[in-house]
């Protein structure tokens, strides 16, 4: 088939572009408007971090390293996952150019053109993006909400999942809606995989930000090193290091060369001034991690609070995260609203309809601010939505 010049190719031209960033571009420059639309703490990365990257850098380290990371940082990722129950060794980790970087490399490491993805909806943008990228289809399994809780109906994920499904790639705590699995849900997945054969790719990334324990439950405190799990995880949320772009990824010991010939094809590496920076993060971060989740626990019920004494509004509670993601009753086209409370509310909201089947109908507010500024936020917000 032959293909005009400048012509993408069909999976990447059919892709959407993100309405979170849509609305972030539309009302960038608002004078006063307090951005609460993308996924960010709006307190800076912790000095004890920034200092090991200067020191890197004082030290002249800006040469390349290996694929998969310096061999500290590996050392000191495992000591991180060890502490928190997840028995996991340094040759099974790859440091990686953010978490969504370590997503794109463990379905480009497993799946192929055509191949089978499951995921749960409402979802992160990029979840539902990544295996199209690669023209593999996604099927999603619908979220429930129960009692003020997102949750999942296992019986219909597990329906879903068969010996067809490449991967089930599955976020929890999840972005945006703050469902997380339990500890007996998770094994009835790992044991249902095993059956059929698939893949589970378990987004991690908010685990530390989890409100029932220092900790949500993790596929890799019941996954053996054979079993077909791979583990993605982030510096950015939990040590609020949004801008510094790094990840990790655990993967099975055979996955391990081919991840290191993927990295050197996407980014060679990352920075090794940036892996010192992380390795400080995780030696010395727990601290800074409690006190976070406890501050956003409260910024959470807060939010929860401020949000149901508006009339036509369901603000389920988050589980985890950093996210409220509620519905509006009546509304339509939250794309087109989001950018109205732009200018209106001065408030920046992410529309929901940017979250995959489900999320119409819904916005999701980063409750993650310093405290004064959250409340000026929710005082917009639900003035706004009281005289829509």
């Amino acid at each position: 088939m032959m293909h005009a010049p400048t012509e993408a190719r069909g999976a990447v031209a059919a892709l959407e572009s993100s309405r979170i960033r849509e609305v972030y571009n539309d009302g960038a420059g608002i004078p006063d408007l307090i951005p609460l639309w993308v996924g960010e703490p709006d307190i800076p990365t912790p000095d004890f971090i920034r200092r090991a990257a200067a020191d890197s850098l004082a030290a002249g380290e800006t040469f390349y390293s290996h694929n998969l990371g310096i061999e500290p940082l590996r050392e000191a990722i495992a000591r991180y996952l060890q502490r928190n129950g997840r028995p996991v060794t340094a040759d099974r980790i790859a440091a990686t150019s953010a978490g969504v970087n370590a997503i794109m490399l463990a379905c480009q490491s497993v799946l192929d053109p055509g191949d089978r993805v499951v995921t749960l909806a409402p979802h992160w943008p990029n979840i539902g993006a990544i295996p199209l990228i690669l023209s593999a289809p996604v099927e999603t399994v619908p979220l429930e909400l129960s009692q003020g809780l997102w949750r999942v109906d296992l019986d219909r994920l597990l329906a879903a999942i068969t010996p067809e499904t490449r991967l089930a790639l599955l976020n929890s705590p999840g972005n945006p809606t703050g469902f997380a699995f339990t500890a007996e849900e998770q094994r009835a997945v790992l044991d249902h995989c095993r059956r059929t054969g698939t893949w589970i790719l378990a987004d991690e990334v908010y685990e530390r930000l989890y409100y029932d324990g220092p900790a949500a439950p993790s596929f890799l405190e019941i996954a053996t090193p054979e079993d077909r799990v791979i583990g993605v995880n982030s510096f950015s949320k939990s040590w609020a290091m949004t801008g510094w772009r790094l990840g990790w990824l655990v993967a099975p010991p055979a996955l391990m060369q081919g991840l290191a010939k993927i990295v050197e094809y996407n980014t060679s590496c990352a920075p090794v001034f940036v892996q010192r920076a992380g390795i400080a993060a995780l030696d010395g971060g727990d601290g800074f991690i409690a006190e976070n989740a406890a501050l956003f626990r409260r910024l959470r019920d807060r939010t929860a609070a401020a949000l149901a004494t508006v009339p036509g509004i369901a603000a389920p509670v988050a589980s985890g995260g950093m996210y409220s993601f509620f519905r509006v009753e009546g509304l339509t086209d939250s794309l087109a609203e989001a950018k109205r409370m732009s200018r209106g509310a001065r408030v920046g909201l992410a529309p929901g309809s940017a979250f995959g089947p489900g999320g119409e109908g819904h916005f999701r507010l980063c409750f993650a601010q310093q405290e004064a500024t959250l409340a000026r936020a929710l005082e917009r917000v639900t003035d706004w939505f009281r005289r829509r």
